[in-house]
């Protein structure tokens, strides 16, 4: 399989993946879901955004240092913890819907321009993450280190950008309401 195909393919999947979350977010009706349901799941969803991160991070210290079965583990641990993150993402959202802040002014701003940076390059980063481990997988370190050089800072800043937005809408806005 040409590298151009694996590309295509993997773009094709991570488009179809992001039309079901479009639907999923903007088209799917939510009936007789009860409140409180899986209220723990922003909680693991920032935790499994700062898992990914830490395991980013040590994957390419162990890549600078030469250790590429450690690296190889570090980066699985971190697809994981993404998956992992997706999954508690669509089924909180598919239960709760939007997640309204009750932040304003400049804090309002903020948060906003961080989760529309983190959701735009969330679209990029799914691709370069499926094309970088495919790549891996199959061997093709001169195609993998290439597209990784791109892969690396946009995933490690969609994990911690996560954890800011959790950290906005979970910590800081109701902080700021009790004041």
């Amino acid at each position: 399989m040409s590298n151009r195909l694996l590309i295509a393919i993997n773009v094709g999947l991570s488009a179809l993946i992001c039309l079901g979350l479009m639907w999923l977010i903007f088209l799917f009706d939510l009936k007789n879901v009860e409140p409180g349901a899986l209220s723990w799941l922003p909680h693991f969803n920032a935790f499994c955004n700062a898992t990914s991160a830490t395991f980013l991070t040590i994957g390419i210290i162990l890549i600078k240092k030469g250790n590429k079965r450690a690296h190889a583990f570090s980066m699985i641990a971190a697809t994981i913890a993404s998956g992992s993150f997706l999954v508690g993402y669509l089924v909180h959202h598919t239960v709760h819907g939007d997640t309204k802040t009750t932040l304003e002014g400049a804090l309002r701003v903020i948060y906003f321009t961080i989760l529309i940076s983190h959701v735009l390059l969330s679209i990029v980063a799914l691709p370069l993450v499926l094309n970088t481990l495919s790549f891996a997988a199959l061997k093709r370190f001169d195609a993998h280190k290439a597209v990784a050089r791109w892969t690396y800072p946009i995933w490690l800043y969609v994990s911690v950008t996560g954890v800011l937005v959790w950290f906005f809408l979970r910590i800081l806005a109701p902080a700021m309401q009790g004041t």
